[in-house]
């Protein structure tokens, strides 16, 4: 009986061994809980990290990633045609913003941009900017100092690569990085708020 105990206590880590998969030449292993470390090689730049694919789903609704094709369009067909960027407070005509978007049908309008950062996954993010100090009458369409525009901002969760070793010495590798969590602050949007008495 007490053999028959022993070859059962010893048979799942004989099992897991014989089907576990090889390591391949050079790879790094890594505790449940350490960052992996990867090659250029193994993950080009700009890519997800295959256990986080289900998260960049998630990441591909957030409206500051969802909006960056539209924005990369918008500013290509600019370009195209010579106009600039509208990054100046507007006169409001209420008939010319009926069927406008949000952030310029708004009393504290604000236009975005395409924040790029290499170090960072999603690379790309929308950065709403505020266009008026002040924000704009209803009545005259005009900026006025009654009021001041400020950003509205988010947090995000994103992805931070940073140098890495794949070996046990922990010198950095060349070339070969991990990833760490961090959450940023991203402007959406502006509002009005009262201004604050000078003291």
């Amino acid at each position: 009986l007490s053999l028959r105990v022993l070859l059962l206590l010893l048979w799942p880590p004989t099992s897991l061994a014989l089907h576990s998969a090889p390591l391949r030449p050079g790879a790094r292993t890594h505790t449940a809980g350490t960052p992996r470390c990867y090659s250029a090689a193994e993950l080009p730049l700009g890519h997800t990290p295959p256990h986080l694919l289900a998260r960049a789903a998630k990441w591909e609704q957030a409206l500051p990633v969802a909006l960056v094709s539209s924005l990369e369009a918008a500013g290509r067909r600019r370009q195209h045609a010579g106009s600039p960027a509208g990054n100046q407070c507007p006169v409001l005509q209420p008939e010319e913003v009926l069927e406008a978007d949000v952030h310029q049908r708004s009393i504290s309008p604000w236009r975005y941009r395409v924040d790029t950062d290499e170090s960072r996954y999603p690379q790309k993010l929308a950065f709403a900017e505020c266009l008026c100090r002040g924000c704009i009458s209803a009545k005259t369409g005009r900026e006025t100092a009654a009021l001041n525009s400020v950003p509205l901002v988010q947090s995000l969760l994103v992805l931070r690569r940073r140098p890495c070793s794949r070996d046990a010495a922990g010198v950095p590798t060349p070339g070969a990085f991990t990833f760490h969590t961090e959450f940023i602050r991203v402007p959406v949007g502006c509002t009005c708020v009262l201004p604050r008495s000078a003291r």
